[in-house]
């Protein structure tokens, strides 16, 4: 009897290797199939994706192919786009911006989607909670709730009798609730209103926004500064916008992470620091994970950039304990 126990017990070890062995060689033969889908061009997040995709051990063309799908600022191509990759059979979407992440949403509520750029994913509907996300979405966010507070603070510093604030926004971004706005705008205007400021939001639509009608609604409604936010249709005309706020004699506050456009401040959370993790989470589910279950990374690092050339340009005098406060000032 002993020895039939330790031949059945043999026999079922040798099938549980067969079986094993049999699963990891499939594992190991299988060809993923990535998804990307961008509000933009190619660029640094698709090279970034491969690229790092490449190092964790996908060799392109042996396991690993990629779907990339680009609209050059066309966002009403998106959920065409989506519904190609999804019937494509992908294993993982990796998007990159609330439109772009909207459209594979809707386009499949199965395909497992990894996200960056979205500013509140929770807020948008993409995540029950940032750390059980509950569906088919998650990635990284640069969600910061204290942002436009904290924004309103240094522009109120900057003048401390600022009565309206001018918030540049894109038309085509998620979330929009009854009132005409996305999360990310109620932030800013909660936050303006909260300092006792009057805000005024102007929507731009995309790929050619037009910059010149809304810095003209500005000055008619008596803007004293401006907060420029982090979505698709500002951020490739950053450096036109700081421009056109210089001759607008208007401060401006950017998102982290854009001092290159000339604006007088930056301050924030980065866009860039998102779309470098997202492929270890396409690497987690690729291996298995689900969307439902992988948090959402939170990007908290700020950066805080002062331009005393545009400071000087706009006759402004920039307060001692804010050069202090700034990480890098440009003189």
């Amino acid at each position: 009897m002993r020895m039939k126990k330790i031949v059945f017990t043999a026999i079922a070890a040798f099938g549980l290797v067969v079986v094993c062995s049999a699963s990891q060689a499939q594992q190991a033969d299988k060809v993923y199939r990535v998804g990307m889908l961008s509000n933009w061009g190619p660029g640094p997040v698709f090279d970034a994706l491969k690229g790092e995709l490449a190092r964790l051990g996908y060799v392109e063309g042996k396991n690993i192919i990629f779907e990339a799908r680009f609209p050059e600022g066309q966002l009403d191509r998106l959920p065409g786009f989506a519904v190609e990759l999804v019937n494509l059979g992908v294993d993982v979407i990796a998007t990159y911006g609330g439109p772009s992440t909207n459209a594979a949403w809707k386009a499949s509520k199965t395909v497992p989607i990894v996200a960056a750029i979205v500013a509140d994913p929770v807020a948008v509907g993409f995540a029950a909670t940032l750390e059980r996300p509950g569906g088919n979405i998650t990635g990284i966010t640069s969600d910061d709730p204290s942002l436009g507070s904290r924004q309103l603070e240094i522009l109120k510093q900057l003048i401390p009798n600022l009565a309206r604030v001018a918030i540049l926004s894109d038309s085509d971004i998620p979330g929009a609730d009854a009132s005409g706005l996305a999360p990310v705008e109620r932030n800013k205007v909660a936050a303006a209103r909260a300092a006792g400021v009057t805000p005024q939001v102007l929507k731009v639509h995309g790929p050619t926004p037009d910059l010149d009608a809304a810095f003209k609604a500005m000055a008619s409604e008596g803007a004293e500064a401006l907060i420029v936010l982090e979505v698709p249709v500002t951020i490739p005309v950053r450096k036109r916008i700081a421009e056109l706020a210089a001759a607008h004699r208007m401060p401006a506050i950017f998102w982290g992470g854009a001092s290159d456009a000339g604006g007088l401040i930056t301050y924030g959370t980065s866009f860039t620091d998102t779309f470098a993790g997202v492929p270890s989470v396409v690497d987690k589910i690729l291996k298995g994970a689900k969307p439902a279950d992988v948090p959402f990374e939170l990007i908290t690092r700020r950066e805080f950039v002062v331009n005393l050339k545009t400071a000087q340009a706009l006759g402004l005098t920039i307060p001692v304990d804010l050069l202090k406060r700034a990480d890098h000032v440009i003189e």
